[in-house]
């Protein structure tokens, strides 16, 4: 990932929270976007039908925003709800040791 760096945060119910923002010009918003269908493609290949409100038991969802801003900004925010299954299984492909 060059554009998304994701936070990890845990919450008091057994569901965590994967964000990312990455605020670019015009020109790289398609790489951004690239990046974000990578991460949903491997969700939807290893937790596929699995994806829906984690609370209810599913492994996975998300809500991706995309703001277009004065001066030809555009910010992208990916935040996915996620089953600690999911958030080991996200970590070992996304995340390097060193960023740990």
């Amino acid at each position: 990932m060059r554009h998304l760096s994701f936070d990890l945060s845990d919450g008091s119910d057994d569901i965590l929270t994967l964000d990312a923002m990455a605020s670019t010009r015009a020109p790289e918003h398609a790489a951004v976007m690239a990046e974000v269908e990578q991460v949903l493609a491997w969700a939807r290949a290893e937790f596929g039908g699995r994806q829906g409100p984690v609370e209810d038991g599913n492994a996975w969802d998300h809500e991706l925003l995309v703001q277009h801003e004065d001066g030809g900004w555009v910010t992208v925010t990916l935040t996915l709800s996620a089953s600690p299954e999911f958030a080991d299984a996200f970590r070992a492909v996304f995340v390097a040791p060193e960023d740990e």
